[in-house]
């Protein structure tokens, strides 16, 4: 019984340590955040699939996370909808936009399509604190956004 005594005396250290890191490590989380939000910065489209689009598009989006609403231009016409993102999962609802007709055919295509993109993306992926990808239910990019002004 005495040589248990010590050998406990022994592991306390050890094992109230071992035990702290566990209660860090799960109770008040690692550290490291999986989360990477998109709330706050106007995002400007840059490119939609694989096709990139002429600088000053004007096309661009911003998510508001306390009202859970994304509001922003097609480029011609301002646009607006309701999102929810949890973790990297995003989903937008349907879009409403003015009826502005645009002057520039392909403008109004890019808008009729990054319409399309924000309603089709499932999740996102950040590339640093200015890129957002915008991916389909496959993985694929359906658009690509910067903010800050970057390329």
């Amino acid at each position: 019984m005495r040589s248990f005594a010590r050998l406990a005396r022994r592991l306390a250290p050890s094992a109230l340590a071992a035990a702290a890191l566990t209660t860090a490590l799960t109770g008040c989380g690692s550290g490291i955040s999986l989360d990477e939000p998109i709330e706050g910065p106007a995002w400007q489209l840059v490119q939609l699939g694989d096709e990139p689009v002429a600088p000053g598009s004007g096309a661009q989006v911003q998510f508001d996370r306390s009202s859970g609403r994304v509001s922003g231009s097609g480029g011609c016409n301002r646009i607006s909808g309701t999102f929810t993102r949890t973790g990297v999962a995003l989903k937008i609802g349907q879009m409403a936009s003015t009826r502005m007709a645009c002057t520039d055919p392909t403008r109004g295509a890019n808008e009729a399509q990054f319409i399309s993109a924000l309603q089709s993306a499932t999740s996102y992926r950040l590339a640093g604190p200015t890129r957002l990808a915008l991916l389909d239910a496959s993985g694929r990019t359906v658009a690509l956004l910067n903010s800050g002004g970057g390329r």
